[in-house]
Parts: structure tokens; sequence; C-alpha cells
């Protein structure tokens, strides 16, 4: 891991700490904290040196990120979230765009995107979020859901439909006929700022869109950047559950002896080991792959983001199990953790998009 990055782990555990509990049960991060580490360049690291960012490679990337998201859930999405924004438009906006808005993202300013609807989830071709042009600048109405960090943002990267293509926007909240409802009490990664989005009429100068694209390009941008940055959150997951399932067998005591020299104890364990390294595996490939810019990264990470999910999930259940009734109490890093993962299994693609997905590439390619 580079030394900028290095660094910035150690930074990042000592401004967490103890607090991710805290920040949970409040359902809110500090700002500060968020446009600290944001002018630091932390929240998109992958973003180059030119653009203010620290130029990581995925792999290197992902490891932070699997280390925020081992202290805080919430705030391992921010990070997903301003990537997958700051990824946007590096891959969709022009070289004027790039220089417009990447260093609004490595100087403080915070990013939200908008993908899901009302009607719309997985299946991306019935969104009806639109934009229409009116002389020189652009009118964008509708709705988004569940937009991860939006009570936050300075900005929204929005996807939305202009005639028979898909167009990118980036909205600035303050922008007249922007509406955040904040949702409250989500079941998992609570501080996150998830909020409903209501576009009424909104109008913008026509640089603010970033291109159509297509939907076939959508798995390429953000989505794809989102998988990765949440499978490897789930490798992070995976490390809390397994440190806190083995201290705990260490030292707990039934019946003479440790908890982990009781078999059945010991299983869940190693399920816990054999989940990190699985999902560990699973995330390196896929970030090698991404960093070569291989044809095959697309499957490559809805693979990663399948496999690190579902095992978070279940490692999250296991750590439970272990720990007892020292894992069920309100905000204990177990606890988090096993609501946390599961709304791992659900966004950026759920785990039967997943499935269905790779099944498509299996059909496709296995003789």
């Amino acid at each position: 891991m580079p030394d900028a990055l290095t660094s910035a782990r150690d930074l990042v555990g000592t401004l967490v700490a103890d607090r991710a509990d805290a920040w949970d049960a409040a359902g809110r991060l500090p700002e500060d904290l968020l446009r600290d580490l944001g002018g630091r360049g932390l929240l998109c690291a992958e973003v180059p040196g030119s653009y203010g960012g620290l130029g990581a490679g995925s792999r290197d990337s992902g490891e932070f990120t699997a280390y925020v998201g081992s202290l805080c859930g919430s705030l391992r999405s921010i990070m997903t979230s301003q990537g997958m924004a700051a990824w946007t438009v590096r891959r969709l906006g022009d070289q004027d765009q790039r220089a417009a808005y990447l260093p609004r993202l490595t100087s403080g300013e915070l990013a939200a995107v908008g993908f899901s609807e009302p009607d719309a989830g997985s299946d991306l071709s019935a969104m009806t979020t639109s934009v229409r042009v009116e002389d020189d600048v652009v009118v964008l109405d509708g709705e988004k859901m569940w937009v991860t960090g939006a009570c936050y943002a300075d900005l929204l990267v929005v996807f939305a439909r202009s005639e028979d293509d898909v167009v990118v926007v980036v909205v600035p909240t303050a922008t007249p006929g922007v509406t955040v409802e904040r949702i409250p009490d989500p079941l998992g990664c609570r501080a996150a700022g998830h909020a409903n989005v209501r576009f009424s009429s909104v109008r913008l100068p026509a640089s603010a869109v970033l291109g159509g694209t297509g939907l076939s390009l959508l798995a390429t941008t953000a989505l794809a950047y989102g998988r990765i940055s949440v499978a490897w959150g789930c490798v992070g997951i995976l490390r809390a559950c397994l440190n806190a399932a083995v201290t705990h067998a260490r030292t707990r005591e039934q019946f003479g002896k440790p908890l982990a020299r009781h078999q059945l104890v010991a299983r869940h364990l190693a399920e816990l080991l054999v989940s990190e390294q699985v999902a560990t595996r699973a995330c390196e490939h896929a970030s090698d792959l991404w960093d070569a810019r291989s044809p095959d990264l697309v499957t490559a990470v809805v693979l990663a983001k399948h496999v690190a999910a579902g095992h978070a999930a279940r490692g999250a259940a296991t750590a439970t199990q272990v720990l007892a009734s020292a894992g069920a109490a309100h905000g204990h890093v177990v606890a988090r953790a096993y609501r946390d993962a599961k709304l791992m299994e659900i966004i950026e693609g759920s785990t039967e998009i997943c499935q269905l997905i790779l099944a498509e590439h299996a059909v496709a390619t296995v003789a």
C-alpha cells in the first residue's frame, strides 16, 4: 500500500476509534470529518493526482476501503458514493467537465449518485426521471430513492432519460427544485445519509450533462465501481467479525475451557476465516483486472460483489452466534455488521441480479 494510504489508514483509525457505535445510534456522521477526509482526497483515492487525488490503484484503494469498512460501514458507504461519483465523471465527462468537478470532489465537497426510483430498481430501463432541453439549459424532473450520502451531498450525480438515451447529470443540491428527504432509521449503515430525492423542474446549464451513455455502458461506470467498493467493504465487515469472534472465543470460558476449544465453536471460527479469505481473493482478482482494464473485469466485479456480500451476511450471523448475547447488544461491532451486511446483499445489484448476470456469463462462455 502506498505511503499516502498507509498514513491515511492511521489517520482514519484515530479519527474513528470507538465512535462508530455512537454515529450509528445517532444516524449521523460528523460532517466536518467527512469534509476533512474529502479534502485529503481519501473519499475517492483513485482520482489522479492531477485532480487532487491520490492516484491509487484498485487493489490499494480496495484494501483501504476494507479497513474503513471494518471500522464503520456508514463511513465506508460515503467512500463508495464519492468514488462512484468521481469514477462516473472520469469515465463519462469531457476534459472540461473533469477539470471542473474532480477537484471539487478531492477538496472537501461531497457527492452522491442517484440510480433507483420508486418503480425502477435493478431494472434501470424502467427509469422515468427525465431530462429535456429548453434553449441553452436542461430541465430535470423525477425522483430517486435510497441515495446513499444524499443528506451530506453538495453534488448529485443523477442517471436520467433524455429521449431514447440515458444521460448523467451533475446537480448541485442547492439548486431550486431539489428536495432531499432523509430516510429515518434504515436497517444498515444508519449514518450513511440515505435519502429520497425529488427533482421538480430543476434547471441546469447544458454543461451539467456528462453525456449519453446507453444502458449497456452503465455496468462499466458507476455500477461497476460501486460493486467493487461494496465488495471490499464486505471484506472489512468479515475482518471485523473474525476479530471480534476470535477475541471472544479465546477469553470466554464455558465448561472449564475457552469457547475456542469447543469443536462446534471452532468450526464457526474456521468458517469465518474461510469467508474472509475467499472474499479477499475474489476482490483482489477483480481489482487486478480493473487496473489492467481487462475485458473480463465486469464479470469479475459482479462475482466479487456476490461472493463478498454473501459471505459477509453469513459471516456476521456466525459471529453473532459465537458472541451470543455479548454480540447482540445494541451498537456492538458484530450487531452493526449483522445489519450492515444484509444491506450489502441488496445494494449495487441484489444477490439475485448478480446471480442472473453470472448465469448469463456462464451460458455465453462455458463450452
